[in-house]
This record gives C-alpha cells, structure tokens and sequence, in this order.
C-alpha cells in the first residue's frame, strides 16, 4: 500500500535525519530544570539565572553537539542564537508548549506558548513542531479528552503549514504514586504502549512519536543500571515488552532519554536492538551533556565548551555507535521509501530524488 505524504512533511523528516532515514538527535529545549540545575550548580536561587545565562549555555551545547547529529531540539524561549549557531547538517525542531505543569491542577494538562504558532516557529527556522504531552492511559475520561482535543488541534496547525508533527509522550501515574519505585515500573510497559497505540491514530496527525522505553532499567535483571536488585521483568521480558510497544505503533517512532545518564541510555538501547524493535533513531538531551551543567555553574563558560569538546563529544559519539547498529529509517514502518508518494500543493507527484538533493 502507496502513503501518501505532502512536501513539506517529507522535506521536514529529511531534514532530520541522515541519508539513512535515522533521526539521532539532540534534545535541548530545557528551560525551568535547566534553569534551576544551573542555580544549583552556581549556588544562587534560580531568579538568577538571566536569558544570557540560558542562551549562551545552549549556544556552547548546540555548536558543540550538532557536527555529531542529524537534527537539534530547541525552544523558542532561549534557543533561537543556539539555532543560528548549530552546524549546518542539523535539522531544528522547535518546541512548542510551555515549560512544564501546573502541579495544582489534576492531569498535568499542557498549554502552548503564548506569543508562538506553528506559523511563527516555521519562520524562525523549525524543520519541524513538537509538542510534549504528559499522558496516563489511565487517567479520567474528562482529562484525556482534553488532552486528546489539543493534539487533535496541534495536529491540524501542523498540516496546514505542511510541517512534521513530532508527539513526545511522558507517561505518569495517575493515582499520584512513586513513578521511581518498582510499582510503577510494573505498570510503565502498559502505560507506553498503549499512549502509543492511541496517538498513531490518523486523527492527530502526528509525524513522529517521540517515546519513553517501556521498561524501566533500574528493575530490569542484570541490568547495570540496576543497583537495588529489585526485578520488575527479566531481560527476556523487557525484550517482549520493547516488541509489543512497537507493534502497536503504525507511525514511526523515536526513543528519548528521559534525563538518564549516558551509560544508562546506551544500555537501553542496547536493549531494543537485542528486542528487533523498528525504532527509528533517538532525541537525546541530557544524558550527553547534563553533566557539563555543574561544570558551567563552577567555572565557566570555557570550562563547559572543553567539556563539550571532550566529553560531551564522547558521549554523543557513543550514542551514534548504538543507534547506527540498530536503528532503522523512519520510512520503514510505511514498508520502505518508495512506498510513499510525495505530492505538492497541487497534488502533483514529485520525484523524492528531486527534494532529497534540493
């Protein structure tokens, strides 16, 4: 069966990822955790971490970083120098919600920037829109209809400005209990697969699901990131539960981070390609450069740009070994590229070779 894809989703998606069709990206649209992990890093309160302080760190993060990936995560907030700043074989993709959550409010419900749309951001150099939703399967119906509406409508922005749509999906526990402990890990697998199933969806129109694993390492047997020796699946199990989350998935995904160290997020890659699953490359933050945070707030601007340089370097390097081995093209999981048909705004089939070499 033919897809059918419109120009400028297609020229987005190859725009962010290599000749392949691998997206391995670096993810650096933090702004109040980072804001506050600079303060604490600095020892001063986070009302003291100015627009200079946030722009410059991106800016260092995005130069050092971008030789080394397909594309860069970014907000529009303080991120736009570190876009101008990226080397030219990354692709942007641009946030578009507002940093957090209303803790006081039930459901974790997402708002979008103010003075942002899809148009703006388009104008501003996005390759591509996304959007992060804190999403429990479980949650009440009232709550998820909300939340289903607003992709809905995101989804809609996007295709009117013909501009992928990436989805990242961070699963919560809708009872309010330790997302940390093995309880929740016991429930994480489901929670992920079926956020999954429900936005590959035709009706969000989203491009890109950016993931959480369905496993969480820290009880994963023989895991290294397991430290407690409390087991919420065996090896073989997490290997099943990366296949049925991705079975579900009709859209293509990618896996992020979710703030763990380096070694943490190696290994769990490693994990899905020993699983087979068809996950198309990473979004990758602060596991590559979290570490270079308390080195800035001790000693500097040079100090992280040598970090970067070394360790930094290093880690995202690391990281490309793994996605390289396993990962597969975005345009797999609708049976390969020439399975999909490109059509311009007139409706007109354009050859992919002519906007692959644009």
């Amino acid at each position: 069966m033919t897809v059918r894809m419109t120009e400028g989703k297609f020229r987005g998606l190859v725009a962010l990822s290599n000749s392949k069709g691998v997206i391995a990206a670096a993810a650096m649209d933090q702004r109040g955790s980072l804001q506050k992990s600079i303060a604490k890093a600095k020892g001063v309160d986070f009302k003291e971490i100015t627009q200079k302080h946030m722009e410059e760190f991106k800016v260092a993060v995005s130069k050092a970083l971008t030789p080394y990936a397909t594309a860069i995560l970014l907000d529009p907030e303080f991120g736009i120098p570190a876009v101008k700043s990226r080397a030219q074989n990354a692709g942007v993709l641009l946030a578009y919600e507002k940093t957090g959550y209303d803790a006081n409010t039930p459901g974790r419900l997402p708002d979008l920037l103010d003075h942002e749309s899809v148009a703006r951001l388009k104008a501003k150099g996005a390759d591509a829109i996304k959007i992060l939703l804190y999403y429990a399967p479980d949650d009440s119906q009232e709550i998820n209809d909300i939340k289903h509406a607003w992709v809905e409508r995101i989804g809609a922005e996007c295709e009117a400005h013909d501009i992928p749509f990436f989805l990242e999906l961070v699963g919560y526990d809708a009872k309010g209990g330790d997302e940390k402990g093995i309880e929740y890990a016991k429930k994480k697998p489901t929670i992920v697969t079926e956020s999954m199933r429900e936005f590959s969806k035709p009706k969000y129109k989203v491009d890109i699901l950016k993931v959480e694993v369905p496993v969480n390492m820290a009880f994963v047997e023989g895991s290294k990131a397991n430290k407690t020796g409390q087991v919420a699946y065996t090896r073989e199990e997490a290997k099943k539960l990366f296949r049925k989350a991705a079975d579900v998935a009709t859209k293509p995904f990618i896996y992020l981070s979710a703030g763990v160290d380096d070694d943490v997020f190696r290994e769990t890659l490693e994990l899905a390609v020993e699983a087979g699953t068809n996950w198309a490359g990473v979004l990758c933050g602060r596991a590559t450069w979290k570490e270079g945070i308390p080195v800035y707030g001790k000693e500097g601007l040079v100090a992280l740009e040598k970090w970067l340089a070394d360790r930094g370097v290093k880690n995202i390097q690391a990281l490309n070994q793994v996605i390289n081995r396993g990962a597969r093209a975005w345009w797999d999981k609708y049976g390969g590229r020439e399975k999909i048909e490109v059509v311009n705004a007139s409706g007109r089939v354009i050859d992919q070779k002519e906007l692959i070499h644009a």
